[in-house]
C-alpha cells in the first residue's frame, strides 16, 4: 500500500512544531538516555529435561524455531579438536525419515531459511519460515534429536566439507591463522578452549565414525537442549505441539557430564610469541590476556572497557594508532564464555619498520586505561553504543530469540541478557579502571607478533604442554538408516496462516522537491535513513578509480570546522552509526540511530553530506589505509577473483572500474578530486531519501525535512554515464597464480540483463535453480555430493545497465579443475532442459520468502528500496517482487537460461596455486592466460597482458 505526502512551506513548519527530538534549530540538545525494551518470554521444562522458551510476536508473518544444545567446542574429546563443529554439520543432514539434506528443501521450498552454528559454549540449529509451517519445523527438530542417522556417508561427506571450510576461513585469509590458531593457543594453558574450535586437518583426518556416534550418544538429547520459538504463533497450540513432538524423547543414551572442572591459572610472567604465516601482507603487533567467565562480577566492566578501546571511530585505540597514522587498523576483543575468557588487543601496521612504534603506542594506551579513569563522555558513549546495538538485535523476534539463546547457553539463565544490560548501565569509570588494572596486567600478558613467513605451528606454540582432555564412552546403540521411501513418515503440512498487515509505504516530497520514501517496519525505537545520489563508481575516470568511494567513505572526516574525532564522538554518544559508500550506480549514506536521538544525529549527517571538507591530513591517512587494505584483499583468493572477473567482463567500460580503486589509481587521487566529486554529484536535484524502522511515517518525513528541506544549490548536478556496461567482452580463461594460496577461488561468469531488463525476473528464477542457496544445483553437486567446497552459489547484482551472473566456489587447489567442469556442465544442463513447473514453484517460494524476510527489518527494507531507486525503479516494486516472479512461466525461465547461462559464453577466473591445477585447466579450456598475482594490473582490460603467458 502506498500513501503520497508532500511537505512544503507552512505545512512543513506546522508538522515540525512540537517535536523537540527532531527540532530544526541545528543546536545539539541534551542526549536522551537510551534504553532497550525487555525481552518478554515464557519458559517451561519438560520431564525429560528439555527447556522450552516462547517469544510471541503477532506483527511478523514468520516463526523462528531454534534448538540450542549446551554442546560447544570446549567439549571436544581428546585428539578430536573441531568435533563439536563437525557434528553440527552431521546433525543437519539426515534422519530415519529425512534423506540427505531434505531439511534444505523443507525450508527453502516454502520460502524459509535455515542454518546451524557452533561456538565454544553451544551448538544451535535454526529455521525461519512462514508461520503456518511451525509444526513442520518442530517435526524436523524431533527427527534430528531422536532419529538422526550417523553413518559412513554422512560422516565422510561432512568431514570433507569441514576441511574445505577450514581452508576457506583459516588457511586462505591472511589473518585466519592468527584469529583461529595463534590467539587461543596462547591465551589458554589448561582449558579445552585452547584448541581451535574449527579443528585441524590432522584431527579431522584422524576422526572415525565411531567417534561421531559416541559424541552423539554422550551429548545430544532433550536434557542438554533448549527449544526457542519466536514469532507469530498461538501459545496453546505451541504447548500442544511441543508435548506431541518432544515429551516422549528419552534423555541421552550414554550421558557424560557437561561440567568442566578445570580453571585457568594466572600467568606468572610475561612471554612473547613471534608467529609467521605464508600469506600475510601486513604485520601485526599485539598481546593477549586471560579473561574471566561471562558471569563474573567484572564482566560488565570489561564489556564497557572493550567499547572504550575499540568500538566506533572515536575509540581509544583508533585515535591513538589509526588517526595518528601509526597503524592501518586497531582491534581488540574481549570474549567471555561460561568457564573462561580471552582478551586480545593488536594493531595491523603497514610494514615491519612500523612495528616497534605501534607496539609502544599500544602499550601506552593500555597502561593509561589501567591507571587513569576514563572520562564521563567516554563512559556515556560506550554505554550508548552497547544499548544501540541491543536495540538493533531486538528489532525482530528472531533477533530477540538469538540474544536470549546466547545468554542462556553462556550463563544458564535466560534473564541474563536483560540483567547484563542493566549491569552495563551501572558501570562506573572506577569499575573500568579497576578491571583494566586487573586483567591487562603487563606481567600476565603474552606479546604476539604476526608476520610473513613459513606456516610453522612451532613458531607460536604455547610452552605449556597441551593437557589431555576427556574421552567419551564407546557408542552402544545401533547405526540408524534412512527408512525406505514407502516406510517414511511424511512431515506435517502447513497450518493456518496468520493475517498480518503489510507495512504502508509512504512517498513524499520535501520543500525543495527531494523525494522521500518512509515505512514503519516495527515498534523497536530505532530508525535507518538512507541518503541516495546517482553516479557511483561508474563516474570514476579509470586512472583515478576510487574517487566516488573515497568521497563517500571519507565525508565524515571533517565538516565546517568539526574534525573526524569530534564527528565520531557525536554519533557514538547518540548511539548512532553513520557511513557512506559508492556502488556501481550510485552513492549512498546511511544513518541508523535510536529514534529519541534521530534529530541530533540527522543534523550531523546532513552537515556531512552537504559540506564535507576532506581535510588534507585525514585524506592522506585514509588514502594510505585504503592502499594497505587493497594489499590485504589482493592476498585473499576470493576477493581477488571478484576483482579480476569484473575487469574481464566489462573491460574498459565504466562498470569495469574497481569501486575501491587500485594502488595506482588511489595514489593519483587528490582531496580536490573529492571536493569536486561532492559538488558535482552530492546534489539535491539528484537526491532521494529512504526512512524505515520503529518510527511513524509522519515523524520520518519531519526528520528528512529538517535535514534537507532547505538545501539548494545554484549549479546543476553532473551528468551520469547512460550506458555503463559497454559491449560484451571476449570469452577468456584467466589463471592468477598465487603460490602461497591456501585454497583456489573459482568463478564462471556470463553477462546478465539489467535490473530493468525484460528478462530480469525470468533469469532470477532460472538462476535460483542453478545456484540459489543450499538447494541450488551447484551446492548439491559441489558440496553435498563431492565435498569439494564449503559452499557453491551463483547470482547477479542489481545494476542499471547489464550485470554479470557469476557462479563461485572456493576449493582446495588440487580440485579447481573439477569445480570448473561442474560449473560448465551445470550451465549446459540448465540451458538444455525445460525447467519443471513443480521445481519453479519451490524456487519462487524460496526467492519470495527471502525477499519478504528482508522487508520486515528496517535495514533490509532500506537496502531493497534504496537499490530499486538507484536502478531507476519505483519503491512499490519492492512489494511486487513475488507477483513478478509468479508471472514467469517455465518456458520463459528456460529461455532465459539458454540465452544467458551458456557455457560457451562463460569466462573462467581462477586464483590459486597454479602448479597444482594448471595442466588440468589447459586440458579443459583453450588459450589459458596465466598471470602472476604480483604482476596483475586491475586498471587494464588486458589485466597486464604484457606480463601474461598464453598457453
Amino acid at each position: 500500500m502506498k500513501t503520497t505526502w508532500t511537505l512544503a512551506g507552512a505545512a512543513a513548519a506546522a508538522l515540525i512544531t512540537g517535536t523537540p527530538a527532531l527540532a530544526d534549530d541545528h543546536v545539539a540538545g541534551e542526549t536522551a538516555e537510551l534504553t532497550a525494551p525487555k525481552i518478554e518470554y515464557t519458559m517451561w521444562t519438560l520431564e525429560n529435561g528439555l527447556r522450552v522458551i516462547a517469544i510471541p510476536d503477532d506483527t511478523t508473518s514468520t516463526v523462528t524455531t531454534s534448538l540450542w544444545y549446551d554442546i560447544g567446542s570446549k567439549l571436544d574429546p581428546e585428539g578430536r579438536s573441531g568435533f563439536a563443529h563437525l557434528f553440527e554439520h552431521i546433525l543437519s543432514r539426515k534422519t530415519e525419515n529425512m534423506p540427505y539434506n531434505m531439511i534444505y528443501g523443507l525450508t527453502a521450498d516454502i520460502g524459509g531459511t535455515r542454518n546451524a552454528s557452533n561456538w565454544v559454549d553451544r551448538t544451535n540449529y535454526y529455521e525461519q519460515v512462514p508461520a503456518a509451517y511451525l509444526e513442520t519445523m518442530l517435526w524436523t527438530h524431533r527427527e534430528r534429536m531422536a532419529k538422526v542417522v550417523v553413518d559412513t556417508e554422512v560422516f565422510e561427506t561432512e568431514r570433507g566439507v569441514v576441511k574445505e571450510e577450514l581452508r576457506q576461513r583459516v588457511l586462505a585469509p591472511p589473518y585466519g591463522r592468527l584469529q583461529r590458531f595463534v590467539i587461543p593457543e596462547n591465551v589458554y594453558d589448561t582449558m579445552p578452549h585452547r584448541r581451535p574450535g574449527i579443528g585441524s586437518i590432522g584431527d579431522l583426518d584422524n576422526a572415525t565414525l565411531d567417534d561421531a556416534r559416541a559424541f552423539y550418544e554422550a551429548y545430544y538429547g532433550p536434557d542438554t537442549a533448549t527449544l526457542i520459538v519466536a514469532g507469530n504463533f498461538e501459545m496453546g497450540n505451541l504447548r500442544g505441539l511441543v508435548d506431541e513432538y518432544f515429551a516422549d524423547i528419552a534423555p541421552r543414551a550414554n550421558p557424560v557430564d557437561l561440567a568442566i572442572p578445570e580453571r585457568e591459572g594466572e600467568l606468572t610472567e610475561p612471554r612473547e610469541v613471534n608467529a609467521t604465516a605464508p600469506n600475510v601482507p601486513l604485520p601485526v603487533v599485539g598481546a593477549v590476556w586471560k579473561a574471566p567467565p561471562v558471569t563474573d562480577p567484572d564482566a560488565a566492566a570489561l564489556e564497557v572497557l572493550e567499547a572504550i578501546l575499540v568500538r566506533g571511530d572515536n575509540s581509544r585505540l583508533d585515535n591513538a594508532l589509526v588517526r595518528s597514522g601509526q597503524a592501518v587498523q586497531a582491534a581488540a576483543s574481549i570474549l567471555m564464555f561460561r568457564e573462561a575468557g580471552q582478551i586480545a588487543a593488536y594493531a595491523v601496521v603497514s610494514g615491519e619498520d612500523k612495528m616497534d612504534a605501534a607496539a609502544g603506542t599500544l602499550d601506552a594506551e593500555l597502561e593509561r586505561i589501567r591507571t587513569q579513569p576514563v572520562t564521563a563522555a567516554e563512559l556515556a558513549e560506550a554505554k550508548s553504543e552497547i544499548v544501540a546495538s541491543t536495540l538493533r538485535r531486538r528489532e525482530t523476534a528472531r533477533g530477540r530469540a538469538f540474544e536470549l539463546g546466547e545468554a542462556l547457553v553462556s550463563s544458564g539463565d535466560p534473564e541474563f541478557a536483560d540483567r547484563r544490560l542493566g549491569e552495563i548501565t551501572a558501570v562506573t569509570a572506577e569499575d573500568v579502571m579497576r578491571a583494566a588494572a586487573k586483567y591487562l596486567d603487563p606481567d600476565r600478558r603474552v606479546t604476539i607478533t604476526y608476520t610473513a613467513g613459513e606456516d610453522d605451528a612451532f613458531s607460536y606454540a604455547n610452552p605449556m604442554p597441551m593437557p589431555e582432555f576427556r574421552t567419551l564412552p564407546p557408542a552402544k546403540g545401533e547405526i540408524r538408516e534412512v527408512k525406505p521411501e514407502d516406510e517414511r513418515m511424511a512431515p506435517p503440512g502447513p497450518g493456518a496462516s496468520p493475517e498480518v498487515a503489510a507495512p504502508e509505504i509512504v512517498e513524499g516530497t520535501l520543500s525543495n522537491g527531494i523525494k522521500v520514501v518512509a515505512v514503519q517496519t516495527g515498534d523497536v525505537p530505532i530508525a535507518t535513513i538512507s541518503m541516495l545520489f546517482s553516479g557511483g563508481s561508474k563516474t570514476d575516470p579509470r586512472d583515478k578509480a576510487g574517487i566516488a568511494q573515497m568521497a563517500a567513505g571519507l565525508a565524515d572526516k571533517g565538516v565546517l570546522g568539526i574534525d573526524a574525532q569530534s564527528i565520531a564522538a557525536k554519533f557514538e554518544s547518540l548511539g548512532a552509526s553513520f557511513g557512506g559508500g559508492a556502488g556501481s550506480d550510485g552513492t549512498s549514506f546511511s544513518l541508523t540511530a535510536p529514534v529519541a536521538n534521530l534529530g541530533e544525529a540527522g543534523d550531523m549527517a546532513a552537515r556531512i553530506v552537504r559540506y564535507a571538507t576532506y581535510p588534507q591530513d585525514a585524506f592522506n591517512r585514509e588514502r594510505d589505509r585504503a592502499v594497505n587494505g587493497l594489499r590485504v584483499s589482493m592476498k585473499e583468493p576470493g576477493g581477488l577473483s571478484r576483482f579480476v572477473a569484473r575487469v574481464a567482463m566489462y573491460g574498459d567500460a565504466p562498470y569495469g572500474s574497481q569501486p575501491g580503486g587500485t594502488s595506482e589509481s588511489l595514489a593519483a587521487i587528490t582531496r580536490e578530486d573529492l571536493t569536486a566529486h561532492r559538488a558535482a554529484y552530492f546534489h539535491p536535484d539528484a537526491m532521494q531519501i529512504v526512512v524505515s524502522g520503529g518510527i511513524l511515517p509522519e515523524m520520518a518525513m519531519k526528520a528528512a525535512e529538517n535535514m534537507f528541506g532547505d538545501w539548494a544549490v545554484d549549479t546543476p548536478a553532473a551528468d551520469v554515464p547512460a550506458e555503463a556496461a559497454g559491449d560484451a567482452q571476449p570469452v577468456r580463461t584467466i589463471v592468477i597464480d598465487m603460490p602461497d594460496a591456501g585454497q583456489a577461488s573459482v568463478i564462471a561468469a556470463v553477462r546478465a540483463p539489467s535490473r530493468t531488463g525484460e528478462d530480469f525476473y525470468a533469469l532470477e528464477l532460472a538462476n535460483s535453480v542453478l545456484g540459489g542457496g543450499s538447494s541450488g544445483r551447484l551446492f548439491e553437486e559441489i558440496r553435498t555430493k563431492r565435498s569439494l567446497s564449503y559452499g557453491a552459489y551463483s547470482g547477479f547484482a542489481d545494476r542499471r545497465d547489464e550485470s554479470i551472473l557469476q557462479a563461485s566456489a572456493q576449493t582446495k587447489n588440487e580440485s579447481a579443475d573439477e569445480v570448473v567442469q561442474i560449473f560448465l556442465d551445470e550451465f549446459a544442463r540448465l540451458g538444455s532442459e525445460t525447467l519443471p513447473d513443480e521445481l519453479l514453484a519451490k524456487r519462487r517460494a524460496y526467492l519470495s520468502g527471502s525477499h519478504a524476510r528482508a522487508l520486515e527489518t528496517s535495514g533490509g527494507f532500506n537496502r531493497i528500496v534504496a537499490t530499486l531507486l538507484q536502478q531507476g525503479l519505483e519503491p512499490m516494486e519492492a512489494v511486487r517482487f513475488a507477483r513478478k516472479l509468479d508471472g514467469v512461466n517455465a518456458a520463459a525461465a528456460s529461455a532465459a537460461a539458454r540465452e544467458y547461462i551458456d557455457p560457451a559464453k562463460a569466462t573462467i577466473v581462477i586464483v590459486g596455486d597454479a602448479d597444482k591445477f594448471i595442466e588440468e585447466i589447459q586440458s579443459l579450456r583453450d588459450n589459458v592466460e596465466i598471470i602472476q598475482a604480483d604482476s596483475l594490473d586491475l586498471s587494464r582490460a588486458d589485466l597486464s597482458l604484457a606480463e601474461t603467458m598464453r598457453e
